[in-house]
């Protein structure tokens, strides 16, 4: 490693071109910038016109959404033509000049370098000069990460970055916009801290006091009334709320995580009062509690293979081919407790999931989905058709794609593809034997499109019916 002792290292940049003379850099060139009101940050020069390299309009990409336009920039300096590495492994080295120093030459200076071996990091958002462990020149600005002794420094669009492996020294640049926004909101998260260690309750929000147990116990009591069978563990399957202190003063809300480090809270502004909340408790986990009545949820029982052998009867009548045995393996269920609740539950692998189901017949239909995306997995595809169609727009999205597959049972299935400009989605449909029943291929296509409608999947009656190759396709004589 480099020799040179950075904490006393001293940079000269003499070699310094006027914007206003129309001297301008290459494209894409990475460069110390000197801004018009004396202030020095960096970036990537992004021509307006990038054949014409005389061209004076553009701007210098720093990161995502982050450019200094040229009409900002007085001076620059080219920072990657510049190769340190034998200056910097002579051990006296004391200051090294980019560029001839001399007389009527434009210098700026730049020193207190530091090390992030040392621990010593920039402060979050600031914009840096670089010297990396290749010799090479380059600015960033520091993102720094959750770990507060972690984080990269940022230089180019799509989170182009130099890692903290990359870099031997750095050394802050001006202070800028995105900068002093940081160093307010960390103030104003200073600030918030401060007011928040004795936070003050409104004595007729928080009449039962600050424990969010107490308001759920209260709404327990009333939903009792109406619905026997309420729980606190039925409640609180709906996101929670909770008692926090917010600009010095406790507020009930939902705790919605951390974003940039800083809890996000969905403060509840719909009373003042702490009746009046108990309420709005009552209201919000209504459907939850409706949907847990004992009962109607284990109309069958507790036994797990009693729903379980519903399901599979229900979908056998289509999929002829589904293996029972082979459902078991890839499709575990259980009844157990759960919070002191009984629940239908669903295993991936070891991890279990609830089944957020209030009725008997929901969980055997949501068992039944289940098992029919398992038994078309289990029925390889032995030939497909593609459906000719021209420009055809459902809700907003474009079809780009609609295909019949035929698998290895003879059984038939179709999927469907539609997207816009910014995302798109698949569908697949199994086409059930009912459909085949049918004599001519008009009546099948009655019968199909039950199951994938032309007026939400794009392709009607009149678009299918003379598409002889379809027709073929699907075994009906032309």
């Amino acid at each position: 490693m480099f020799k040179c002792n950075y904490k006393t290292l001293r940079l000269y940049f003499n070699e310094f071109h006027n914007i206003e003379a129309g001297n301008m850099p290459e494209y894409g060139e990475f460069c110390l910038l000197e801004l018009k009101d004396g202030c020095y940050t960096g970036g990537e020069w992004h021509p307006v016109d990038y054949k014409n390299k005389k061209s004076v309009s553009g701007k210098f990409i720093r990161g995502t959404a982050d450019t200094v336009d040229v009409s900002e920039v007085s001076k620059w300096h080219s920072l990657q033509r510049y190769d340190l590495t034998e200056c910097l492994e002579d051990e006296d080295m004391g200051s090294i000049n980019m560029g001839p120093k001399g007389d009527g030459v434009y210098t700026v200076e730049f020193k207190d370098f530091r090390s992030l071996k040392d621990n010593d990091f920039p402060k979050s958002e600031q914009y840096c000069l670089l010297i990396r462990k290749n010799g090479e020149l380059a600015a960033g600005r520091w993102d720094q990460w959750e770990d507060k002794n972690k984080g990269t420094f940022i230089y180019a669009p799509a989170l182009g970055s130099y890692s903290m492996e990359e870099i031997w020294a750095w050394t802050p640049l001006s202070p800028d916009d995105i900068f002093t926004a940081e160093e307010e909101r960390e103030e104003e998260k200073r600030i918030e801290k401060e007011l928040n260690k004795n936070p003050a309750a409104d004595p007729e929000k928080f009449r039962y006091g600050t424990d969010i147990d107490v308001y759920y116990e209260k709404a327990l009591e009333k939903l009792r009334l109406e619905y026997p069978w309420a729980t606190l563990a039925q409640m609180k399957k709906r996101p929670q709320y909770v008692i926090v202190p917010r600009h010095g003063q406790y507020v009930f809300g939902q705790d919605n995580g951390t974003y940039m480090g800083e809890n996000v809270i969905n403060e509840w502004t719909d009373g003042s009062t702490a009746d009046e909340f108990v309420d709005f408790l009552c209201e919000y986990v209504r459907e939850s509690v409706q949907n847990s009545e004992p009962e109607a949820k284990f109309k069958y029982g507790k036994d797990i293979e009693v729903y379980l052998t519903k399901a599979f009867n229900n979908v056998r009548k289509d999929y002829r081919w589904i293996d029972k045995n082979k459902l078991k393996k890839s499709c575990h269920y259980e009844i157990k407790q759960i919070n002191g609740e009984w629940e239908f539950v669903r295993y991936y692998g070891k991890d279990q999931y609830v089944c957020d189901c209030g009725t008997a017949e929901s969980f055997i239909e949501r068992v039944e989905n289940d098992y029919q995306q398992e038994a078309l997995r289990e029925n390889p595809v032995v030939a497909l058709y593609d459906v000719p169609f021209g420009s055809v727009e459902i809700h907003g999205w474009r079809l780009e794609k609609y295909t019949f597959l035929r698998l290895r049972t003879g059984d038939y299935k179709v999927e469907v593809q539609a997207g816009d400009r910014v995302t798109g989605g698949t569908r697949e449909f199994f086409i059930t034997p009912y459909c085949f029943e049918a004599k001519t291929y008009g009546e099948f296509l009655d019968r199909y499109l039950d199951i994938v409608p032309g007026s939400s999947f794009g392709l009607n009656k009149e678009d299918l019916l003379h598409d002889n190759k379809l027709k073929k396709f699907l075994g009906y004589s032309e």
